[in-house]
């Protein structure tokens, strides 16, 4: 049902400036004279869809996604028509381009189009993983069952991401704050004490000639440090956007001593777990591996579970080219085997899922607790540097 905004007078002579959903404008105007408001303007709200890509004003989160996942899930638990349960889903979302594009996809639904289909106009609220499964449960009766799979889905990815945030934000903010420091001090501070210590006139211990050329450095070629900055960037972005730059960034992320176990375990357990609950929502095998596929960021990975997809169109086993491959560790590959001998592949991805992100969380903890003292032994290593800098000239200048 179109949403229309409106402007109007009412009884008391007040400026009205609201919302009402109608099925057209003629409906929508009746119902706000009926209110007793004399009606200045009215204009229906859009969501700014273009072809098959949205253009918003305002955004949608997880959060917010999730929610109205579950709250429709329930609705329709409650043998709710769909067109109802999306009507009155749309009189409790919060979020306002939420709300008008539940309006858009209820209009579509109520003109016959199917529920997965409508959904499909806005890719950028609706993934490809959520479109699939609505069509499952559409086909297969089990709609309501596949919503509550997704909204479990889409909030432990919600969870992860926040997680990998608040681990990664103690460590940010320790080094923009190490950072600014550094300079403060290069620019204003030691500026000042390199003239007293020219006015020694004796020979300077190294480590302060080093800091007084950093210092002098920076106060001349500052706008050369911040191009030299904005170009590496530049260049990193470039190499890493072309074909080849990609393989090497991706594969060195793997190799690297922390992260890169951080990342494949993060990938596998991502391919567990979507897989899982893409099978068990009724989605092929075929079109399950190719959506997990493109959810997979790091390439390798990704050809990895492209292989897969083709030995299983072949009739071959799915672990085999994962086991040959070496990004996927042995017991993952073995459940795996197990789950397709006895035919319980879903169960046993879904056991590793849930293996790994214990793992993951562990690890992402783990990573915190050893940043964290890095980072103040980087900062205090700086520090001491600068300040030994000062002191040595310093007490020279006190025997003198």
């Amino acid at each position: 049902m179109p949403i229309f905004n409106y402007q109007g007078i009412d009884r008391t002579g007040k400026d009205i400036r609201s919302s009402i959903t109608s099925d057209n404008v003629a409906q929508a105007k009746q119902k706000i004279r009926g209110m007793g408001i004399m009606l200045v303007g009215i204009k229906e709200e859009k969501s700014g869809k273009q072809n098959k890509g949205m253009s918003f004003s305002g955004k949608v989160s997880v959060t917010d996604l999730a929610i109205t996942t579950r709250q429709l899930a329930t609705l329709i638990k409650a043998k709710i028509p769909i067109v109802e349960a999306l009507g009155a889903l749309m009189e409790q979302v919060e979020n306002n381009t939420m709300r008008i594009v539940l309006a858009e996809v209820r209009q579509k639904v109520t003109e016959g189009t199917s529920f997965a289909k409508s959904l499909s106009d806005y890719p950028k609220i609706f993934n490809t993983i959520f479109v699939n499964m609505v069509e499952a449960g559409e086909a297969s009766g089990t709609l309501d069952i596949v919503l509550l799979r997704l909204a479990d889905f889409t909030e432990s990815q919600m969870r992860l991401r926040n997680k990998i945030k608040g681990a990664m934000t103690y460590p940010v903010l320790m080094g923009v704050f190490g950072f600014i420091m550094m300079n403060v001090i290069f620019i204003f501070v030691i500026p000042k004490l390199a003239k007293i210590f020219e006015s020694m006139k004796k020979e300077l211990p190294i480590q302060t000639k080093i800091c007084i050329g950093l210092s002098n450095f920076l106060l001349k070629y500052w706008w050369l440090v911040i191009a030299f900055i904005f170009v590496s960037l530049w260049v990193f972005k470039k190499f890493i956007n072309s074909q080849k730059g990609q393989a090497i960034w991706h594969r060195l992320q793997l190799r690297l001593p922390i992260l890169g176990i951080l990342i494949k375990m993060i990938n596998v357990g991502r391919f567990c777990s979507t897989l899982a609950t893409l099978l068990n929502s009724g989605v092929p095998i075929m079109t399950a591996l190719n959506i997990v596929k493109n959810l997979i960021p790091n390439i390798w990975m990704k050809q990895a579970i492209e292989s897969a997809k083709e030995a299983v169109k072949e009739g071959a086993s799915l672990a085999t080219p994962l086991i040959s491959s070496g990004f996927f560790p042995p017991l993952v590959t073995h459940m795996i085997k197990l789950g397709e001998k006895s035919g319980e592949l879903e169960d046993m991805l879904q056991i590793v899922a849930e293996n790994y992100q214990e793992q993951v969380d562990s690890r992402i903890s783990g990573l915190t607790s050893i940043l964290e003292p890095i980072m103040m032994i980087g900062l205090g290593v700086a520090v001491g540097f600068i300040v030994m800098s000062v002191i040595v000239p310093m007490m020279q200048m006190s025997k003198m």
